[in-house]
């Protein structure tokens, strides 16, 4: 839910495991995705007869940290208790879309590439200002962070994971990012490797090596037939 992971290479680790659903929305802020998440979840009166949810990664930020007075701009209060809302409408025992077996991993944004994106925004017509900041955007990272931790649930650093990969240079982060905010692969490679540490080191039990396959290898049909 959320920025686009790389759905492609998710869905191929858990083939015949777990059905992978992407849910992005380009230049949605928390504040403007909280109906469409919920429309994502099943009640409690619908559990019952829908597919449950194993596995919900949230990943937001980069629209919200935006430059005031961008209309995508969300304050970094009302991010965090966005966030902190999401989390409870799933785990929450008072809510209606509550499902306890949900494991959620909070996703950090990653970092912005000031002097790539200022050069991209220039280059349009009509040419438009420089809309985000690295350390606001590193607040808002921060924050995703403090959370997971509040509410004990997963959490990929890919704020941290790219600006290290970039030796701590905001410059080097070319290399991540195609116009100084969006991942470009080798970012989206370095992404979908972090997302899988965190599964494998916070929910084991959903981690693809450890599912099994919802319908039999091809080879056992052959075995039969013979």
């Amino acid at each position: 839910m959320g920025a686009a992971i790389d759905a492609g290479a998710v869905e191929d680790v858990y083939a015949r495991k777990l059905d992978v659903l992407n849910r992005g929305l380009s230049g949605y802020s928390t504040d403007w995705a909280m109906p469409v998440f919920k429309q994502c979840l099943a009640t409690t009166r619908d559990q019952e007869n829908v597919p449950k949810i194993r596995l919900l990664t949230i990943w937001f930020g980069a629209n919200d940290a935006c430059i005031w007075p961008s209309p995508q701009h969300v304050s970094l209060t009302k991010f965090a208790s966005n966030l902190r809302d999401w989390v409870d409408l799933v785990h929450s025992p008072d809510s209606r879309y509550h499902s306890p077996t949900t494991r959620i991993i909070l996703i950090s944004p990653p970092p912005v590439n000031t002097y790539q994106r200022r050069a991209d925004l220039e280059s349009r017509s009509p040419p438009q200002s420089l809309d985000r900041h690295f350390e606001t955007t590193r607040k808002y990272a921060e924050a995703v962070r403090d959370v997971a931790q509040e509410k004990h649930v997963g959490f990929t650093d890919v704020w941290t994971a790219l600006w290290e990969a970039a030796g701590k240079g905001e410059q080097s982060l070319s290399q991540f990012l195609y116009d100084g905010l969006h991942l470009n692969r080798e970012g989206y490679q370095l992404m979908y490797k972090e997302l899988v540490k965190t599964i494998r080191e916070t929910y084991p039990d959903v981690h693809f090596d450890n599912l099994p396959t919802a319908f039999p290898p091809w080879l056992d049909h052959v075995d039969k037939a013979a």
